[in-house]
């Protein structure tokens, strides 16, 4: 269960339009349009919503996906849920501490990375803190 928990109504007050449609009501943000899609500055990606720290930048690699591409999670910050929407079957990735939708996970695609995992991470869930 989220540590955080807020009503619709509270959420539609911290949020933009546009933060609340992908983090609340698990939207995609368009591809190749996010703020962080490219960034290499060194840091730790949060939450947008909550603040909770998810995803380290040495994580981070290029994909070419079109969103922030990571190839792991910090420890228990992420949950996960089977979803069966557009057809397939896919695993979301969301806060562990407000339950706010991130993205999606995929496994085995042949990125080189310690993991052999994708977490294709919403531009637009995450804050990043420049440490």
């Amino acid at each position: 269960m989220a540590n955080v928990q807020k009503s619709d109504a509270e959420w539609r007050a911290e949020l933009t339009p546009a933060e609340f449609h992908v983090l609340r009501e698990a939207g995609t943000e368009r591809p190749f349009t996010g703020e962080y899609t490219d960034t290499e500055t060194y840091g730790t990606y949060q939450c947008r919503a909550c603040g909770a720290a998810l995803f380290e930048s040495d994580t981070k690699f290029h994909s070419g996906c079109g969103w922030p591409s990571f190839y792991q999670p910090i420890t228990v910050t992420v949950r996960y849920i089977e979803d069966k929407s557009l057809g397939m079957r896919r695993v979301e990735v969301r806060c562990a501490n407000c339950d706010s939708h991130l993205g999606h996970v995929f496994d085995g695609e042949g990125y080189g990375t310690p993991t052999d995992q994708r977490y294709c991470i919403n531009s637009i869930s995450l804050k990043l803190d420049e440490a």
